[in-house]
């Protein structure tokens, strides 16, 4: 299998500190998060019952599904509590020139 290629997914300023995007990664609906300087990018899908994670509260590392409350760790994506068992995917993203690209893992 080859290494997924580099997306571009945003620009830097299209998201402030603490702001979110939402974004398309390899066809999947996924959400850009800008905690300070660092991005992070997950896929916009709670595991629990498919309800979009794109409002859901964002604390530190983790983003609380608004439904049912699940938790996900936003850097590596594994469900910290139930009802949710499963990790949400996770894309890499590298930011060059202003920009920010992704891939899957």
């Amino acid at each position: 299998m080859s290494e997924a290629a580099w997306e571009q997914i945003a620009a830097v300023s299209d998201v402030e500190p603490g702001g979110r995007l939402s974004v398309v990664v390899e066809d999947y609906p996924a959400l850009l998060l800008r905690a300070g300087d660092q991005f992070y990018c997950i896929e916009d899908v709670c595991t629990h019952d498919g309800q979009p994670l794109t409002d859901g509260p964002v604390e530190g590392d983790v983003i609380t599904c608004p439904r049912h409350g699940a938790k996900f760790s936003i850097k590596t994506g594994a469900a910290l509590c139930m009802p949710a068992t499963s990790p949400v995917r996770v894309f890499e993203v590298d930011v060059r020139d202003g920009l920010i690209y992704a891939r899957s893992n």
